[in-house]
């Protein structure tokens, strides 16, 4: 991993923690993107506006990555479209079962100190990588 790359994880996770801190200290809303997403497929009144918001900020981040540093986006996929949707589909079965994704427990529940977030940011990044191992060692030429 080079300095640039190091520097530019850093920026990255410093931006994340600063929205996240943000969307806490201003609106305070704890920033997890499942139930980001989930309060807009069954919004409430007033409570639309930043969600919204929230989700096309981190599409346009995506866009503006895309067009200033394409290669930082990678366009290969190493697994077939009903493999990938079908993982998509257990990510979103996951948070639900989990009360909250990546963002909710690993960023803003540990920063709390939320036990909680911390038994789910275990769970799943154990399941994470036990997945990869199994569909790249045992399932490799299945998948």
């Amino acid at each position: 991993m080079g300095l640039l790359s190091i520097g530019t994880a850093l920026f990255g996770g410093a931006l994340i923690g600063g929205t996240a801190s943000g969307l806490l200290l201003f609106n305070g809303r704890i920033a997890g993107i499942s139930g980001i997403v989930a309060g807009l497929l069954s919004p409430q009144r007033g409570d639309v506006a930043w969600r919204l918001s929230f989700v096309l900020g981190l599409l346009a981040g995506g866009a503006v990555l895309m067009v200033g540093n394409p290669s930082a986006i990678g366009t290969a996929h190493p697994r077939s479209l009903p493999v990938l949707a079908i993982g998509g589909l257990l990510v979103g079965v996951g948070t639900r079962v989990g009360s909250g994704c990546t963002s909710g427990h690993g960023v803003c529940g540990l920063a709390r100190r939320s036990a909680r977030s911390l038994v789910a940011t275990v769970t799943f990044m154990t399941t994470g990588a036990l997945a990869v191992y199994l569909f790249n060692h045992l399932l490799a030429g299945y998948v």
